[in-house]
């Protein structure tokens, strides 16, 4: 089967790109990288390495038994792995920095903001984004309005300081209109913090449209467990503050390694979290392989399986690649099909990304059915 993304875009979405792959193409193009055993629909919890990451690792670890690793070697990588996230998500990478997970650039976030700020959340959300607010709340230093996802733009009022959401959501897939959000939030003067983990690799995002986003990249970016990245804005560097400020968050940070005074880097590095060296070495080949892809092509693909299966089960389309179920088949049933996939909030919950095609659909349906 193949289909012709050209014209294709998700609900409410602008194609970027018209010169998106076929299916054919795209599978052409994956056949060698990725090789997933059986039917792979759980990306919301992990993503698949390709080949070229795991060679690299590979060699890497061997060079670590043998004794021969030039540690700094590592900074290239991590350069490397900044600008493909930084082209992924359409930003400039000195505005952008490593972090290990999520929760540690919101609880950033959520300790650089004055006393007395209110932060709308939303309560479905991961608590990633959720528990640092929580923190500084029960501190008596923030002031809270947790809603139903469903309410957060119409929440958005002059006495908000800062939202903090997940641009998809990890449980259902469900997808907050960004360009609502980012108008809304400029319309009052708000703050915005996006967690991207369920949406950087698949989505079209263009982050600089908002004050800080981060994301952990073991999902759908495909890269080891401990990598992940933040962008701060310019005019969010001002208050966010880099309160985890370590060794690498220095100029040089060789040179920065011990004694006083304090010296950051100028830029975007000054949030910098001391890296998972292996992690990025394999990252940065991963994510150049995204952007080489193209992440148009990724979204029509992924959305197309989606709605694909949804169409099966009778349900109407949607502008996710996570498909959502109330259903009486348990996990069991799925690793009987050689199906991997898993429940999140008390509901099947299945993934399609660039590595899915249409047998992985008809295996889904077939034990939905």
């Amino acid at each position: 089967m193949t289909t012709d993304y050209s014209n294709t875009s998700a609900p409410g979405q602008r194609s970027t790109n018209t010169t998106l792959l076929t299916t054919s193409e795209l599978e052409r193009s994956l056949s060698k990288e990725f090789s997933p055993t059986g039917h792979f629909l759980d990306t919301a919890t992990i993503g698949l390495p390709p080949e070229t990451a795991i060679s690299r690792l590979s060699e890497m670890v061997k060079a670590w038994q043998g004794g021969v690793l030039n540690t700094p070697d590592f900074d290239q990588s991590v350069t490397g792995s900044i600008n493909h996230f930084a082209n992924l998500v359409g930003v400039d990478p000195k505005t952008c920095a490593i972090v290990p997970q999520v929760s540690i650039s919101s609880a950033m976030v959520a300790a650089s903001l004055p006393e007395g700020s209110t932060v709308v959340l939303a309560e479905e959300d991961f608590t990633s984004v959720l528990f640092p607010f929580f923190v500084q709340s029960d501190l008596g230093k923030l002031k809270l309005k947790v809603v139903p996802f469903d309410r957060v733009l119409e929440s958005l009022t002059d006495e908000v300081d800062l939202v903090a959401v997940s641009a998809v959501q990890s449980a259902d897939g469900r997808v907050i209109d960004l360009d609502a959000l980012s108008e809304i939030a400029n319309l009052h003067g708000i703050k915005t913090y996006l967690d991207l983990t369920q949406a950087a690799g698949w989505k079209r995002i263009e982050a600089s449209r908002f004050d800080v986003v981060s994301v952990s990249a073991y999902k759908w970016l495909c890269s080891p467990r401990g990598t992940g990245f933040l962008y701060a804005s310019k005019t969010s560097s001002e208050w966010l503050k880099p309160f985890n400020a370590g060794w690498y968050a220095g100029e040089d940070p060789w040179s920065s390694i011990y004694s006083s005074p304090l010296r950051l880097s100028s830029d975007g590095r000054k949030y910098n979290i001391s890296p998972d060296w292996f992690g990025y070495y394999a990252a940065e080949p991963t994510l150049a392989h995204l952007e080489e892809i193209g992440i148009d092509s990724i979204e029509a693909h992924n959305v197309y399986l989606a709605n694909l299966l949804r169409s099966e089960l009778g349900l109407s389309d949607s502008n996710s690649a996570i498909v959502s179920l109330t259903t009486d088949a348990p996990l069991e049933k799925f690793r009987e099909a050689n199906i991997q996939t898993s429940v999140r909030a008390g509901r099947t919950r299945i993934t399609f990304h660039l590595y899915n095609d249409v047998e992985d659909v008809e295996a889904a349906a077939k034990v939905l059915s």
